[in-house]
């Protein structure tokens, strides 16, 4: 095994070099893009050297995985709860990437610089899943925000992309506010932003209970409720998934979301585990508040995207439940669950890649007889559809993700019986909506006047066997991939928030 000193400036950079090979490439993949004429050519050049560089990274984040490296307490995380972090977040890259190339030549969109914008996202969101330090959880935030904003207003000729695009930057600049404000009331009162520090300082002065510490902890849950679109901070997700194109949504929705939940939950179990009794009450009641908000909408959502964003809510408050369990088994059960999220929204829009029209929004009506027209994509969009719902053996992974996630509410030092039972029953809600668009595909028959549904593209196509043919095999062997996750997770020195 080896070890980082990240005292050492060197030791430093060497713990962070996945991330920087990702930021280098997406530098030089930069110039590429601007250096050629635009093309619908050159965009899907950039756009598949794009995704060869996220396999080069994937490459480097194994050899650290599998390399067994460690590290001192210092501002970078080096463990396999990174590790595993970064390959959710690099797969749902790949993913958008390759949706991105065949989504840009279906609208003739020929702006290679799309393919930029998501690396230079992703170079963000692999340092937020590293980050030990506030300060350094700062700027992955930024960093990957700058890049989404762009992103969510790539399609300049919808106001409803601009509208969305306005609200998220608008309301994700007041969220940004909360959380360096609650970043500088934290540093006030112990005198230090890394979370190691921060642990420390609180345990060895009893400031737990100090008014301005509670304060910067409030106001670092109002930022992160808004990154990972929590109720009552989830008010930009509809409008902006909505005006959004499916690629850039399908990131939004998985990969955006899961490195805020896992700087999310490394900062409150790294840094505040002695404060668990207090912010344990305010997660439980955002987590509860999600998973019944979520679920209501949708049942009353027949715009799909919509459907998806509400339905993405609902997965934020599931999620939820195993940051507030305060454990070990919670912090695994949350990776599990955000990789099987990834796969089954990724191989979601990939479908609606293939059966959206020009610029007008998919209906649940668009999917009407699709079992009679295109079957394969039907089997395909119904295994998605149960791997969000959490449903077993066809829904694969995704039941495996509820289970763990339940497992960890009621395995905790206190059990989260309350939040166990939402989630069942909201599950059950969520089938509303997810069984009614199995329905109309295999059940309503298809308009005379449908859209004709184009033969699957080859990078969709990739995405949307992938992706199903991932969930199916987690659904057999989940541990595949619980194994790797519950081997690094954060540091939890404080009996209340550490698994018995």
């Amino acid at each position: 095994m080896s070890a980082f000193e990240l005292g050492v400036p060197a030791q430093l950079t060497g713990a962070l070099f996945p991330d920087l090979v990702l930021a280098v490439g997406a530098m030089v993949l930069l110039l590429v893009a601007v250096w050629r004429r635009e093309s619908p050519a050159h965009q899907r050049t950039v756009g598949v050297l794009s995704i060869a560089l996220c396999v080069a990274t994937l490459g480097a984040v194994l050899l650290m995985m599998f390399g067994r490296s460690s590290a001192s307490d210092g501002p970078i995380a080096v463990d396999n709860f990174r590790w595993m972090a970064d390959i959710i977040i690099l797969l749902g890259t790949i993913g958008a990437l390759a949706l991105g190339i065949d989504d840009n030549d279906r609208l003739g969109t020929v702006t290679a610089e799309t393919h930029v914008l998501i690396l230079l996202a992703t170079s963000g969101m692999m340092l937020l899943a590293a980050a030990r330090d506030l300060m350094i959880v700062f700027l992955g935030i930024e960093l990957m925000s700058v890049a989404t904003y762009a992103l969510a207003g790539l399609n300049r000729r919808s106001g409803r992309a601009a509208e969305g695009a306005l609200k998220y930057f608008l309301l994700g600049a007041f969220s940004t506010a909360f959380l360096l404000y609650g970043i500088a009331l934290v540093y006030g009162a112990t005198g230090a932003t890394g979370l190691h520090e921060i642990r420390t300082r609180v345990l060895d002065h009893a400031l737990a209970s100090s008014p301005i510490l509670l304060i910067g902890i409030a106001l670092l849950l109002v930022g992160f409720a808004f990154k990972v679109s929590s109720v009552p901070f989830h008010m930009w997700a509809p409008d902006v998934y909505d005006g959004s194109p499916n690629p850039i949504t399908a990131y939004m929705a998985a990969t955006v979301k899961t490195a805020a939940f896992v700087a999310f939950l490394r900062v409150w179990l790294e840094a505040f585990p002695g404060e668990y009794t207090t912010w344990h009450r305010a997660v439980a009641g955002l987590a509860v508040a999600t998973m019944v908000i979520g679920n209501a909408i949708g049942l009353q959502q027949r715009n799909m995207k919509r459907l998806l964003a509400y339905s993405s809510i609902a997965h934020a408050g599931f999620i939820l439940v195993a940051i507030a369990a305060g454990t070990t088994e919670g912090a695994s059960a949350m990776l599990f669950y955000l990789l099987a999220y990834t796969l089954a929204t990724f191989g979601t829009f990939a479908v609606m890649v293939v059966v959206s029209r020009h610029d007008a929004p998919v209906t649940t009506d668009d999917l009407s007889g699709l079992w009679t027209v295109r079957p394969w994509l039907a089997v395909a969009m119904t295994v998605f559809m149960l791997a969000l719902m959490g449903f077993p053996i066809v829904g694969g992974a995704g039941f495996f993700a509820k289970w763990y996630v339940l497992k960890a509410a009621l395995n905790a030092p206190v059990p989260q019986t309350m939040l166990a039972v939402v989630l069942v029953l909201t599950t059950v809600i969520s089938a509303g909506y997810y069984l009614y668009v199995i329905m109309v595909m295999f059940m309503r028959p298809r308009g005379v006047e449908a859209a004709v549904i184009p033969v699957t593209p080859g990078w969709t196509r990739f995405v949307m066997v992938g992706t199903a043919a991932a969930i199916l095999l987690l659904g057999i062997m989940p541990d595949l991939a619980v194994r790797y996750a519950s081997v690094g997770y954060p540091r939890l020195t404080v009996p209340s928030a550490r698994s018995a």
